[in-house]
Formats: structure tokens, C-alpha cells, sequence
């Protein structure tokens, strides 16, 4: 690069020398050119021939000369009044003296009260919100920037993550995102999840964020990063490169500036970062309500993935994991066809999914898996190795429960509850839970297995919960739970309220989704099959509950592991 198009620091939009021209035309207009925010005028300049900067940098001088003559009434005040974000290097020492209300919001973002005047914006001074008074300002500020129109688009990011664009001419837009999750809602009709959205705010007429409710959250945290960093450099109006998280009201800066290499990278706090991994270890295995999720939901598909798995395992055993998340979907899709599980082709999924998650965890023998249609592949001998992968080893144990595998079962209560706490994807409750099933199938005292389950009850408490969903949560990881109370507690009316409750849970969180898991309610099905071997007075005719698994009428023998 050539020293004369080195670019400046102060204004990197401009070279060297072109900043040096443009702060020495600004010069007679303040005391001291290089202490007043020329961001704007800069990108205004840069597109220009240089002969015509002057009559720029008079007619902005003039605007700023206009704008700043105050002296309006309450009553204009709050009228025109509007919440506004600005860049932290826009406060000169001499503008935040005068400006003590405003507050640092994130890094790099301030908040301050701004007038819509005629010909210009004007931010306002601690002497005119007295004058209009703090909370009624506020209140008319707030009132004011929701009403500001704006364009909305949705744009995808590798087909995966889901951005929601706003933009418009107002200088307001990018100010929205101080209250965002309102903002969504009168954009979207959609309120934000309870994990909030990624947001940038690259300059004042724009904002885009993206919902943080599945494991496309990655592709949106970089492709957002990359989008601001463009976006914030073209100019003009600049407000912040940074990508920030918005959650319960708060701006977190996710964004570390290396100011001596110029250089970006991405550090979410360690609640965000927990969040991400449990959201993308439920992505992959299509426990999420999400267009993700329903990646392969054709039995023909998920036949011919699942079989390929297996037949890699002789060469490849570090696959066994991916094989037996590919045979539970295959277990669930084969129930869109035939929810009751009367065909044998559905039963050989099934039998299947519970051969590789018994060897995933406890190892075992070399075996036959069939996977219908005369297809059958070899299972090749398992060590006992298993990974720390708490929600595989639940549905391990649940399609054990249903198949009625009782050595199985035992087998797999026998993994060390340490090996699966190294997963650091899931909630504390997921351990818990883990920790009463393997007391209860390990026939320990009752005791022993109400206290854990009062640990597992009190961690999937909202403010417990870090990892997954609430909404997820809520509606389908802790329903196996409330069952098992009522199971546990021989209370019969209870438990099928409760099932009921559970079921119709289930549908509406999955809704029209035809992703495998929405075919099935594999907890609420495991819980179930326990009280229908207890003598439950449990009908066999269920959503989501296939009824020749319920019943008994298809378990027909699995070679043992």
C-alpha cells in the first residue's frame, strides 16, 4: 500500500491525507478539529470530488449551528422526542459534560435522548431534560421510536440460520434494538425466545437480528459478524461493528476489538456459550420444533444413512454415536406411516435403535440389526466405552424401557453417572433425572430415589435453566418427569391427567413439523410402558404412543447384547 492511501485511524474511511484536509476545513468551525466527531461529515466527504468538501463541511457545520439553538418548550420536547443509540467516540469530553443522563448501554453504544427537528437531529442536554422532566421524557421517547416505520426482510444465512432485517430512511431504526423483543413482536407477531437474539446495529437506519432457538445460532453469530463489520464500514451514519446479545432487556457486547491488529473475534459470555452448546447438540439430533430439525425424515432416507452407518462401524467405531442418532429418527419416521407400530419393518427399526444404543454406551457382541426389507447389517463387536453424551444415553434407556430390555436396562444404570456429567451441552435437571432413573431401575431405596427426584424437579425450575428452551423445557424434556412422580406415587387418576396434559404438550410444541421426533413422545411412551406393566389402567389408543409398543403385542425377541 502506498503511504498516501494508508488510512486514517480517526477516520479509516478516508486516507491519511485526505482526513488531514478534511479536519483542516473543519478547523475554523470548532475550537479544535480533531476533538469533533467528523464520522458522518467523513463518509459524506469520501465519494466527492475535493473541491466540492468545502461547501459540504460549511452546509453540515450550518445544520449542526441550527440544530443545536434549543431553547424549546416541554410540550416540543416531548413531542419530538425520540430514544437514541450513538456511538461511544461521538462523545467529545465536552458533550458528555453536558450530557450527564446518558448511560453506556454496551460496548461501543450509548443512550441519550435526541430531537427530530426539522432540518436535523439534535441530542439533548442535561438542561432540556429538566425541562421536560426525566420520565416523562422517557416514556414520550419510547412511545415515539416504536412508531417509527420500518421495512422488514428475512434473510437466511447457509440455508440455515433465519435473520430478521429492519431498515428504513428514519435515523431511529437502529435504536429499536434497545427494546427489541418488543420490536419483534410488532414486526414478526412473534415474541423473541427466552434466550433472546443476536443483534447488530452497523448504522442508524438499520438493525438485524436472529432469534436464538436452535443450533443454527453458529451460522447466524458469524454470518451477523461479518454482515456489521461490511455494513458499518460503507457508511454513513456509522454506528457500532459489533455484534451484541440481546437478552431480558441488556446489550452484551459479543465482540473483541484488537485495537492495535484492527483485528474482530468472537467471545459470547460462558451463559451464551452453554446455551449454544445445548442448542446445537439438540439441533443435531432433531429434538428441536425447527426447520432443522426435519433435515431426513423420509424412511427410505434414513434407511439407507442409517445402514451405510453401521457398515462403517468396522472400520470407523468413533461413528457408533451418529449411527444410533440416525436409528432413533428412523424409528420415529417409521411411525408417520404406521403410528401404531403394527408393521415388522417398523418393529426392526426400533429393535435396531435399542442394539446400537445398548452398544454405544455398554458395549457388547457382534449381531445381526435388521433394518427391513430383508436388509440387515452387521453390528460388529462394541467395547464398553461409553461417551459423555447424557441425552443419547436417555433415549438409549427409554427405547430400552419400551422394548422391555430388562438386561439392558441394568446394564446401562450401571454407567458412571461422572462419565455423563462431562457433558457440559445439557441442564443440570438432565443429570438429575439421569441420576433417579439409574436409583430406580438400580432398585435402591425409595428414598433415595424421591430425593433425587426432588433435585431433578428443583434444577428444571426457569431460573435454573441455562442450556435448553424454556419452551422446550417446559412442554416436552420435563413431562417424563412429572410422570414418573405420579408413577412412583401409584396415584392412577393422576397419572393419566398427567399423560393427557403431556401428550397435548407435545403436539403443540411440535405442531406441523414433520421432523421424526414429532412423530413420537419417546419419554412420555417409556414412563407409560412402565405403568402399563404395573397394571396402570392405561388406554392403548394414544397420540404419539404407538400401541403395539404400549401394549407389549410386538416385542418380539432382540438378540441380546
Amino acid at each position: 500500500m502506498k503511504p498516501e492511501d494508508t488510512p486514517d485511524t480517526g477516520l479509516p474511511m478516508l486516507t491519511l491525507a485526505q482526513a488531514s484536509h478534511l479536519r483542516a476545513l473543519a478547523a475554523p468551525y470548532t475550537r479544535d478539529g480533531r476533538d469533533c466527531p467528523l464520522t458522518n461529515l467523513a463518509y459524506a466527504c469520501r465519494n466527492k470530488p475535493e473541491e466540492h468538501w468545502p461547501d459540504l463541511v460549511a452546509a453540515h457545520f450550518a445544520r449542526l449551528q441550527q440544530a443545536s439553538r434549543g431553547g424549546e418548550s416541554a410540550e416540543e420536547l416531548l413531542r419530538d422526542v425520540y430514544a437514541r443509540l450513538l456511538p461511544v467516540d461521538l462523545l467529545t469530553p465536552e458533550l458528555a459534560e453536558a450530557m450527564r443522563y446518558a448511560r453506556l448501554v454496551a460496548d461501543g453504544l450509548v443512550f441519550a435522548y435526541a430531537l427530530d427537528g426539522p432540518t436535523s437531529v439534535r441530542i439533548l442536554t442535561d438542561e432540556d431534560v429538566e425541562r421536560a422532566g426525566l420520565e416523562n421524557l422517557g416514556q414520550a421517547a419510547y412511545a415515539n421510536l416504536m412508531r417509527v416505520p420500518v421495512e422488514h426482510e428475512e434473510v437466511s444465512i447457509a440455508g440455515r440460520a433465519r435473520l430478521h432485517s429492519l431498515y428504513g430512511d428514519s435515523p431511529f431504526i437502529a435504536s429499536k434494538a434497545l427494546f427489541l423483543s418488543e420490536v419483534a413482536r410488532q414486526t414478526t407477531g412473534e415474541p423473541l425466545p427466552d434466550a433472546g437474539a443476536l443483534v447488530v446495529v452497523p448504522n442508524r437506519n438499520l438493525l438485524a437480528y436472529h432469534p436464538i432457538a436452535d443450533g443454527s445460532v453458529v451460522d447466524a453469530l458469524n454470518g451477523l459478524a461479518s454482515y456489521a463489520l461490511g455494513t458499518y464500514e460503507d457508511g454513513p451514519g456509522a454506528l457500532s461493528p459489533r455484534v451484541y446479545w440481546w437478552h431480558r432487556g441488556d446489550l452484551t457486547s459479543l465482540t473483541i476489538i484488537d485495537h492495535d491488529t484492527r483485528t474482530f473475534s468472537m467471545q459470547p459470555p460462558p451463559h451464551l456459550l452453554g446455551l449454544m452448546k445445548g442448542l446445537v447438540r439438540l439441533d443435531d439430533v432433531g429434538r428441536l420444533a425447527t426447520g432443522t430439525a426435519a433435515m431426513y425424515t423420509e424412511v427410505a432416507d434414513l434407511t439407507h444413512t442409517t445402514a451405510e452407518s453401521i457398515a462403517r462401524l468396522a472400520d470407523s467405531p468413533a461413528g457408533l454415536g451418529e449411527a444410533f442418532a440416525s436409528a432413533v429418527a428412523l424409528a420415529h419416521a417409521h411411525c408417520t406411516a404406521d403410528p401404531d407400530a403394527a408393521h415388522i419393518d417398523t418393529w426392526d427399526a426400533w429393535a435396531t435403535a435399542v442394539q446400537l444404543g445398548s452398544a454405544l454406551f455398554t458395549g457388547g457382541k457382534s449381531q445381526e440389526c435388521h433394518l427391513g426389507e430383508d436388509l440387515v447389517r452387521q453390528l460388529p463387536d462394541t467395547p464398553a466405552e461409553p461417551p459423555a453424551d447424557a441425552r443419547a444415553w436417555l433415549d438409549a434407556l427409554y427405547l430400552a424401557i419400551v422394548c422391555r430390555q430388562k438386561d439392558r436396562i441394568s446394564r446401562l444404570c450401571q454407567i458412571p453417572l461422572a462419565t455423563l456429567r462431562q457433558d457440559d451441552s445439557v441442564d443440570e435437571y438432565v443429570l438429575h433425572w439421569i441420576d433417579t432413573l439409574q436409583a430406580y431401575f438400580s432398585e435402591r431405596p425409595m428414598d433415595d430415589v424421591v430425593k433425587r427426584l426432588l433435585a431433578t424437579i428443583e434444577t428444571s425450575m426457569p431460573d435454573a435453566v441455562t442450556h435448553a428452551p424454556k419452551d422446550f423445557v417446559n412442554r416436552i424434556d420435563y413431562q417424563p418427569v412429572a410422570l414418573f412422580h405420579r408413577l412412583i406415587a401409584g396415584d392412577h387418576d393422576a397419572f393419566t391427567k398427567t399423560l393427557s396434559e403431556a401428550l397435548a404438550d407435545h403436539g403443540g410444541y411440535w405442531g406441523e413439523s414433520t421432523a421424526p421426533r414429532a412423530r413420537i413422545a419417546l419419554g412420555l411412551l417409556a414412563m407409560a410402558s412402565i405403568a402399563y406393566d404395573y397394571e396402570f389402567p392405561i388406554a392403548t389408543k394414544h397420540p404419539y404412543l404407538p400401541t403395539y409398543l404400549l401394549n407389549r403385542e410386538r416385542i418380539e425377541e432382540i438378540p441380546s447384547a
